[in-house]
């Protein structure tokens, strides 16, 4: 059973930075490319950061430069470094394999505001 747990979420001022994990279980991870999705409510789930197997990385423009995923497969962990945050990143942040499972953990709330 795929169970994807995000975490490290919180309120932080423009400018701020958070690092989110999440904590994959239920299949073999390492063989999987994994995403970092956003999604504010009334709008479509956001693609915000790519990492293939092999470590290669893919951003959108919004975040490019901002935004590092990164992934321990000993671990079994995905993380997402937000540095320069900016009141447009406000949403609720999941992962999931690129392409997704049908199962989704139940995100991370990220709030930026002064």
């Amino acid at each position: 059973q795929v169970q994807l747990v995000e975490s490290g979420g919180g309120l932080v001022q423009p400018g701020g930075s958070l690092r989110l994990s999440c904590v994959c279980s239920g299949f073999n991870f390492d063989v999987f490319a994994m995403k970092w999705y956003r999604q504010v409510p009334g709008k479509e789930r956001e693609k915000v950061a790519t990492i293939a197997t092999g470590g290669s990385t893919y951003y959108p423009d919004s975040v490019e430069g901002r935004f590092t995923i990164s992934r321990d497969n000993a671990e079994k962990t995905l993380y997402l470094q937000m540095n320069n945050l900016k009141p447009e990143d406000t949403a609720v942040y999941y992962c999931n394999a690129a392409v997704p499972f049908t199962s989704w953990g139940q995100g991370t709330q990220v709030t930026v505001s002064s």
